[in-house]
């Protein structure tokens, strides 16, 4: 059998990102985005349905037989936390562990520019965080959370499936509820939140129509709200969460949403160019009167231009974020070019900007 705390530990000191138990193949670590399979031996039934009975609450092993997944978040002794998803396939168990690291980041560390400061400050309001599974989405929004709980006095309510990061309270008051285990679903805790004083809410993921529209009142009724889609790019975000609705509805969404969405934070997770670790890319879209006015209308494929327009007000394109990465030599050139919107236009930009370089 093998030790699930030694694998543990292995994630823990190789600095690695996700521990995957699949039978067929040894341990594998996810570092720095890229799989490395341990000098271990093959993983077999047992050892995954060993591992799973170890670590899985009873609650999630009878979720588990009855739909064939679950998804929980534990805690290493005082180590770490990891968020756990255990699987069937092909009849056997698997299970995909990721770290959540233990130390909150500030703004600037996670690459936020610092003009973000202003807009957790906000009282009312809906921010967006959007990206592919694994992108960094959670860091974004617990380094937010950090941010708004270092510095005001409030009461911030979190929605998660699961939990990962824990918070301690500072100057605000957290309260953290956990799909499932907590609360039922994300629409019901949006809705006992409302009744319970606050001032922040978190919610883990809009899934559905009903949790958006929650979201979207609660926005639109004084408070603060955060939460994440995956989805890559402000437009295409905000094309997501219409496009949920039925067609006699999104009219009345779409005049929601210019009044209510306060920026829509787009990432993605790169390599390192120097294969040490990993860096994140943004776009960023804040909302102006211009990009209200092209949402109500339904024009959401002209919110680039308003967007790269509106660099001096703290917005950007991913594209011209990968670019600045690229030219600083933070990440190489292929990794740039999987990661954008526009590779065509982003690969003449750069040698543009390749050649007035080489002149100076």
């Amino acid at each position: 059998m093998i030790a699930i705390n030694k694998l543990l530990q292995a994630v823990i000191d190789l600095s690695g990102s996700d521990l995957h138990l699949t039978v067929g193949v040894p341990p594998t670590i996810r570092h720095n985005g890229r799989l490395r399979p341990l000098d271990l031996p093959i993983v077999t039934p047992d050892d995954t349905n060993g591992i799973m009975k170890a670590i899985t609450p009873d609650r999630c092993q009878v979720e588990l037989n009855e739909i064939g997944t679950t998804d929980f978040g534990f805690a290493f002794g005082q180590a770490a936390r990891f968020r756990v998803s255990v699987f069937k396939q092909k009849q056997n168990i698997g299970l995909a562990l990721r770290l959540i690291p233990s130390k909150l980041l500030t703004i600037e560390q996670i690459g936020l520019p610092s003009t973000i400061k202003n807009l957790l400050l906000k009282p009312r309001g809906l921010i967006l965080v959007t990206g592919p599974t694994g992108c960094g989405k959670t860091t974004t929004l617990a380094t937010m959370i950090n941010f708004i709980n270092m510095e005001t006095d409030q009461h911030i309510i979190t929605l998660e499936d699961p939990i990962e990061y824990y918070h301690t309270h500072k100057k605000s008051i957290i309260t953290q509820r956990e799909i499932g285990l907590d609360v039922p679903t994300f629409e019901e805790g949006l809705k006992r939140a409302l009744r319970q004083d606050p001032d922040v809410i978190l919610v883990g993921e809009m899934r559905d129509l009903e949790t958006i529209e929650a979201a979207i009142r609660a926005a639109e009724t004084g408070h603060l709200v955060f939460a994440t889609l995956h989805t890559t790019g402000a437009a295409k975000t905000l094309d997501r969460i219409i496009d949920v609705f039925p067609p006699n509805q999104q009219e009345q969404i779409r005049a929601q949403l210019s009044t209510s969405i306060a920026a829509a934070i787009s990432q993605q997770l790169l390599p390192t160019a120097d294969g040490k670790g990993r860096i994140a890319a943004f776009e960023i879209m804040l909302m102006k009167d211009s990009i209200a006015n092209l949402i109500r209308k339904n024009e959401t494929f002209k919110i680039n231009s308003d967007i790269q327009t509106g660099r001096a007000e703290g917005m950007m394109l991913l594209d011209d974020h990968l670019c600045e990465l690229y030219m600083a030599g933070r990440i190489t050139f292929s990794d740039m070019m999987k990661c954008s919107t526009k590779p065509d236009q982003l690969e003449k930009k750069v040698k543009l900007l390749t050649v007035a370089q080489d002149k100076r």
